[in-house]
């Protein structure tokens, strides 16, 4: 690769570095006035504030810009648009905004894609097949790459959920036989496990703030096991919705979800130490074996041919 093919990219990083360093000054920190009145209007800014998290540069001009790239893809009936919430709620994205801003990174990654399956197919390829299809190629690769870490950390948090969900359950059963009611056992919960639980415990902490916003609690459960998407919270909300209307222990029904979940999750477990004999098979066959045969058979080998060169 000599000068003249690496000028191009070199060119386009400068371009790329100009740009992003342009936007950084254009979209610069917002009047603290102007911030107070967002955080009036959205009380979960305040949050962001105390964890530090400034509310400019380029990810406010993206959250700016995400109505207009996004208009693209937006669904087009109510099912689409509540499959895609629920799907930004199981991965934790329960902004209001999340859906404009997920749809406007698709965009920018599908136009990233084209800009860079264009420069590789013209500068390698040229005007033919093959350029064509890099560029298809590069195309499909960025529009897609959002849905597929989005359905990673959807999985990922889910599986945390499951797992977490026991011990909070456990905790959960201490609180309400201690005396205190589901709401204060709750806010006990989140606030005690928010070091190793933190995706359990901002769910209940958004159901202890929908609670205190003076929605019904029938509603904020079913939300719940909605938005988390994980089964055993689902029916533990069912369980807890049956418990509330017809009036039976909370405390009772919470211990047994939790002696189930935590059966389950021995069962789990054993299945997949179970599993473990039948995938170390194929690193056995590909590595093991063959440096053991080696060993095993290396010596006689050469016994053999020592043998048949000194007999010839």
């Amino acid at each position: 690769m000599n000068f003249s093919t690496l000028l191009p990219w070199a060119v386009f990083g400068g371009f790329a570095c100009a740009a992003w360093a342009a936007l950084n000054v254009v979209g610069g920190r917002r009047s603290r006035a102007l911030e107070r009145l967002d955080e009036l209007r959205n009380p979960n800014l305040r949050l962001k504030g105390k964890d530090g998290e400034a509310q400019g540069g380029v990810g406010n001009m993206l959250e700016k810009a995400a109505p207009a790239l996004s208009k693209a893809l937006q669904p087009q009936s109510e099912l689409e648009q509540n499959n895609l919430k629920v799907r930004l709620a199981n991965a934790g994205f329960n902004s209001p905004h999340a859906g404009e801003i997920y749809l406007a990174i698709k965009f920018a990654a599908l136009v990233v894609g084209l800009m860079v399956g264009s420069g590789i197919g013209l500068g390698i390829y040229g005007m033919n097949k093959n350029g064509l299809y890099s560029l298809v190629i590069s195309a499909g690769m960025g529009f897609y790459l959002p849905e597929l870490i989005l359905t990673f950390l959807k999985y990922s948090r889910q599986e945390r959920i499951f797992l977490t969900l026991p011990d909070a359950l456990d905790l959960l059963v201490v609180c309400v036989e201690a005396g205190l009611g589901l709401d204060a056992g709750m806010r006990r919960v989140s606030e005690e496990l928010a070091d190793t639980a933190p995706d359990l415990c901002s769910e209940f902490s958004m159901c202890n703030f929908h609670l205190q916003m003076g929605r019904p609690r029938r509603e904020v459960l079913h939300d719940l096991g909605i938005r988390s998407g994980v089964d055993d919270l689902k029916s533990l909300s069912a369980i807890l919705i049956q418990a509330d209307r017809f009036g039976a222990s909370v405390a009772q029904a919470l211990r047994v979800q939790s002696d189930s979940m935590r059966v389950k999750r021995s069962q789990l477990a054993e299945e997949r130490a179970q599993k473990t004999s039948v995938k170390m098979i194929f690193p056995l066959v590909l590595f093991i074996f063959p440096g053991i045969f080696v060993v095993l058979v290396g010596p006689a080998a050469i016994s053999m041919i020592n043998n048949l060169l000194t007999v010839n």
